[in-house]
Order: C-alpha cells, then structure tokens, then sequence
C-alpha cells in the first residue's frame, strides 16, 4: 500500500497555516506545519516531507535561503513558493534556484488543492527516476561482472589452448586443417575484442577521468586520433583532412580519453564513408567553446534515428552490413565528453553524409597558464626547503 505524501507548510502568518492544513483535509497526506525558516528547516530533517510550501516573505531566514537548503539537503524533495502578487519575480527567481512551482496569495482552496497534487505527482516521478537511475546502474555492474567472469574469461583461456595446440600439432597439420584453426582463432578473438568493448562502455569511471583533468591541447587530441585511425582510411582509400582554426584555446581533460572519444567518431566516418572519399575533422573557437566537428560524404543517417545514436548498442540501418559494430562507440563518446562538461551532436543526410559536433568549455590565458605556475612554485619551494 502506498504511504501517505507528507506536506511540510512555511509561513510565518498563523491564518494560512491553518487554511492550507483544512484546504488538505481528506486529500490522504500528512501535515506539518512551521511558523520561520529555521523551524522549517529542522521540519525538514525531522519530518523528511515529500513537498515543502515556502513562504517568500518571513521574518529573518527569507523563503528563498529556506529553498536554497532545502534542494541542498535533498534535491528530490519538492518546493513550490507562496507569494503575493507583488513578488511574482522573485517567484520566478525561486523557480530558477529550484523551486518547482508558485501559487500567489489569495488562492482559492481548489487552486491550492491541484498544485499541490501536481507538486506530489512531481516528487513521484522524481524518485521514480532516481530509482531506475540506481537500477540501471547496479545492471550495469552486474553485466560488466557477467561479461568479465562468464564470457571472456572462458574464452581467453580457449584461445590459449587453441594457441599451444597449433603448435604442438603444426608438423602433423594439414593446409586445411591450419587455415581452419586460424579462423576458429579469428573468430575467438572478434569475441574477445568485442567483450572488451563491452567491459570500457560499462566501466568508465567519470570521476577518475575527472581526476587526471589538465590544459589540453586540442591539436595534439585530433592529430594522435587520426593517427590512430588512419591505417583505417588507407586500407578504404579514404582521405582524412584537417581544417584546424587558429588561434585554439586549450581545454581542461584528459588527453587518452579526448583522444578516445574523437578516434570513436573518426573511425565511424571512415567506416560509413564510400572509397575514394573525404573526411573533414576541422577545429574552431566559438563562444568560450572549441568546437571539432567530424564530417564525411557516406551513407549518412535517417533523420528518426538521429536521437538513438548516442544510446548503447544502437547500431543504425546504414545499407553497410559489413561495417557494423557493437553499438557503443558514440555511447562511450558522449559519456567522456559529459564528463568533460561538453557535448556531442549530429546532423544527417541519408546517402550524403553526416557532420558530428563535439563542444568543450575553452580555458582562459590564465587557466591554461595556472598549472605550470603551480608547478614551478612548487619545484622552487621544494628547493628553498632543501636549501
């Protein structure tokens, strides 16, 4: 059975305590009542309301600081404004720090009544999101660990076999017989970089990312992906050209990762490009941002699939059945650039190609230069200390 909403009220007038508490009789939810913020905020702790009605003008700790501790405390907990219609701005602004919500003095009962219902409909879908949040991710553990144990650890332990044998039986083997041991290898091996792929998609670790952050050079980012990929292109006669604006600012990351995720989209437009084709990856500043776009002349992508792309094992129709993946090299992508407080996007054509944009937050001078300054000061104490 499902437990009653629990509604905490805020106002420093006596008459809309008692008219809110009569207006929610019935309504099947449990009241509690506070006379200031300090009151109402220890309400908070002690009472754990689903939905907090807050009072913009009180005496001392204004509505709004009552807001701001509120979300602090648990940003699920939902708080809707009371407010006269002489303060509707500062409703607004309440609104933007977090509130969910206003409903302006006077109101009648049935308008207090169905905000409330939508402030407690809201707290419902705020938890039940939370909660498939959770769930997605204790799936995610549970299926890298699946994957990790059960796959490849029994498929590795087979390639070896198959290795040792090769070479224990290679002077009794037949033509035949070697060619279809290296294709059972082939194969096992197929499996097992796959199964890797798996395992980086769902065990990315974000804060550790976060962790190794530095001035990054974005030139050094495209040219070490296109170094990788480029045996790629060659072997499908396809052009990589670069198109790098200047002058570039740095941005804060992790270079491995940034290299990663650009290879994912350079290595997606070689492989859905025709041969004899180009693939432009230019780099350019715009509003605080860098911004690298990857763009090619390939099969491109149906417009109903562009908002999938960036999902876990979605694989497109491209027409190319030979190039296709596991479905998690743009996913991987998106999770490093979020990572990185940037973005990705695409725009598509189907059979002319598509243009992917990654945007990163650019430094300044003085955040490009910070590090090496720190590192120098620290070089120079760590003399001085000697000394």
């Amino acid at each position: 059975m499902e437990s009653p909403s629990k509604i905490l009220i805020i106002d420093d007038e006596e008459v809309v305590l008692d008219s809110c508490t009569l207006i929610l009789e019935g309504e099947g939810c449990t009241m509690a009542t506070a006379t200031n913020g300090v009151l109402g905020l220890k309400q908070v702790e002690e009472f754990h309301p689903d939905l907090v009605f807050v009072d913009l003008k009180m005496p001392g700790m204004s509505g709004m600081e009552v807001i701001q501790h509120v979300h602090a405390y648990d940003p699920s907990i939902v708080s809707i404004v009371i407010t006269g219609y002489a303060t509707l701005s500062s409703a607004v602004e309440a609104m933007q720090k977090g509130a969910y919500d206003f409903v302006p003095k006077p109101f009648t009962p049935e308008e207090f009544r169905l905000v409330t219902r939508r402030g407690v409909e809201r707290r419902k879908l705020v938890l039940e999101a939370a909660a498939l949040r959770r769930e997605r991710e204790v799936l995610r553990e549970n299926f890298a660990a699946i994957v990790s144990h059960e796959l490849k650890s029994p498929l590795a332990a087979t390639q070896q076999n198959l290795f040792l044998l090769t070479a224990e039986l290679s002077a009794v083997l037949t033509e035949d017989q070697k060619t279809r041991l290296d294709r059972l290898k082939s194969r096992i091996d197929d499996l097992l970089k796959m199964i890797q792929t798996w395992l980086r998609a769902f065990t990315v670790d974000i804060q550790k990312i976060k962790e190794g952050f530095r001035p990054t050079s974005v030139p050094s980012v495209i040219t070490k992906a296109i170094e990788s990929v480029q045996p790629f292109a060659q072997r499908k006669d396809i052009e990589i050209v670069t198109a790098i604006g200047a002058p570039l600012s740095s941005v804060s990351g992790d270079e491995g990762t940034l290299v990663e995720a650009l290879v994912n989209v350079v290595g997606n437009a070689v492989k859905y490009s025709f041969a004899g084709s180009q693939v432009l990856v230019s780099a350019r500043h715009q509003d605080g941002h860098v911004m690298i776009s990857v763009s090619d002349s390939g099969a491109g992508i149906p417009r109903e699939e562009l908002p999938f792309i960036f999902g876990d094992f979605y694989r497109g129709r491209t027409g190319q059945a030979e190039e296709a993946g596991a479905g998690l090299g743009l996913a991987i992508t998106r999770r490093i650039l979020e990572a990185h407080g940037g973005t990705i996007s695409a725009e598509s054509t189907p059979g002319k190609g598509s243009t992917f944009v990654m945007t990163l937050p650019a430094l300044r001078m003085d955040e490009e230069t910070r590090p090496a300054q720190e590192a120098s000061l620290q070089r120079t104490t760590q003399v001085g200390g000697a000394t």
